[in-house]
């Protein structure tokens, strides 16, 4: 299972600027942030969207960076991303700071990995019941996701459960183990019914055919 150092290291600058002015910072290719942790103070950033857009989408919420700030090395995570409805651009980040030798709270991403031999062989439909999990470990023990084998799903109607992930020694799963994280279920079969024709309706369609001819 890999596990990510803080070796990612992005330059952020203290930001002086507020409120309705900073779209004029956006403008010139930087996202206003805040950076806060446990028994730390509140700093404003800003931080340049070009570097910061190449490290979310490589390592995303789950994994530790570093802010190089006025010649300081903080490790942080990256907390809150808040996107623009419209345009889908990043409009502020939330960076957590964390201390190294503190076990902290986070959710990492599953990674679905095999394929099930159910849906394969047997036509069942898989069904993820989570992207994601909570857990708890040392900044150093984070894993950048979580793998989850498909392969065991051998029939329709099996499930993998919490219980069955497995993860690195330090890390501890924050969900209750039953909990399901994939199933395999039945397709769904489409019923026809196929009503018998009677005597009866067919006397009545013959009489019907009668009718039309002799108004003819």
């Amino acid at each position: 299972m890999p596990i990510v150092k803080p070796s990612m290291e992005l330059q952020v600058q203290k930001r002086e600027i507020f409120g309705k002015k900073v779209k004029a910072l956006r403008k010139q290719g930087f996202i206003p942030a805040e950076l806060y942790g446990h028994g730390v103070e509140n700093i404003h950033l800003s931080v340049p969207a070009k570097d910061f857009l190449k490290i979310f989408k490589e390592v995303g919420e789950s994994t530790i960076i570093n802010l190089s700030l006025e010649n300081k090395k903080l490790p942080v995570l990256i907390h809150d991303v808040a996107v623009d409805p419209i345009n889908d651009q990043i409009i502020h980040i939330d960076f957590y700071q964390i201390k190294m030798d503190e076990k902290i709270t986070t959710s990492v991403p599953l990674k679905f990995i095999g394929e099930a031999p159910a849906v394969r062989e047997k036509g069942g439909i898989l069904v993820k019941a989570m992207q994601e999990i909570e857990i708890e470990a040392l900044p150093a023990d984070l894993p950048t996701s979580i793998e989850v084998n498909l392969n065991n799903l051998s029939e329709t109607g099996k499930s993998i459960y919490v219980k069955d992930l497995q993860v690195a020694k330090g890390v501890k799963i924050l969900v209750e183990p039953e909990t399901v994280v994939a199933t395999v279920i039945e397709a769904a079969k489409e019923e026809v019914e196929e009503k018998p024709i009677t005597v009866e309706e067919v006397k009545v369609e013959r009489e019907e055919k009668k009718e039309m001819s002799n108004e003819k």
